[in-house]
């Protein structure tokens, strides 16, 4: 009985491994800054001429369409051509678990208010960003969270990141805004001169945020 089981066992187990290697990688939001691919250029360059030669205009401008747009989001520019539409955008982040209101602040900044601090997290920008690929270039559009749950001035803090970029970088021409209402570094200070925050400041500070909130939505008109 044991020998069977041994033997099942083994059989079964090729089968499993080929089970958990078909599933499908975890999606991530798409990725600009990188260097161009020398080999995957010298290629493209290599099709484009020899579609050339045999007259395939479609097929040469369809890859120098293809080195342009990898071009592009080497250098990190984003594409004015497929802006992210503003109203469809704040429809799907509310589409993501945690989020609690979105407006967007300017033309390239999206702001948005998680219902707990755990959601304040570059996880969320990540599932953000993946519901906004679909509307246009992501690359235009920072994404900034704030936890509607905070019980400190640490928590109040802004988490931003570009939707394809490293946290703190910014696509070209795109302007670095300081969201947050008291800057890190001030926030810092006054912890050490004011060790005991007293309840009805922060309680203050978050009425504020939350004013603020709602003229921004005002401001975004439905449609």
């Amino acid at each position: 009985m044991n020998r069977m089981l041994i033997v099942a066992l083994l059989a079964c187990g090729p089968l499993l491994a080929c089970t958990r290697s078909a599933e499908p990688p975890e999606r991530k939001p798409q990725q600009a800054g990188q260097p161009l691919d020398p080999v995957e250029l010298a290629a493209r360059i290599a099709v484009s001429r020899a579609a050339a030669a045999v007259g395939d205009q479609q097929a040469v401008e369809a890859n120098l369409q293809a080195i342009a747009e990898d071009y592009r989001k080497a250098i990190k520019l984003a594409d004015p051509a497929r802006s992210v539409d503003r109203e469809s955008a704040r429809q799907a982040a509310r589409r993501v678990d945690g989020v609690r209101s979105v407006a967007w602040i300017d033309r390239e900044n999206l702001f948005v208010i998680v219902s707990s601090n755990p959601a304040r997290s570059y996880a969320t920008i990540d599932a953000i960003c993946l519901e906004l690929e679909s509307l246009g270039d992501t690359l235009g559009v920072v994404v900034n969270l704030q936890s509607g749950a905070a019980t400190n001035g640490d928590d109040l803090e802004i988490l931003s990141r570009n939707c394809q970029l490293a946290p703190g970088d910014r696509a070209l021409l795109q302007t670095k805004r300081q969201i947050d209402v008291i800057p890190a570094e001030v926030r810092a200070q006054h912890r050490v001169n004011n060790p005991d925050v007293s309840a009805k400041a922060l309680a203050d500070w978050k009425r504020s945020n939350a004013e603020a909130m709602r003229a921004i939505e005002d401001d975004t008109p439905e449609m």
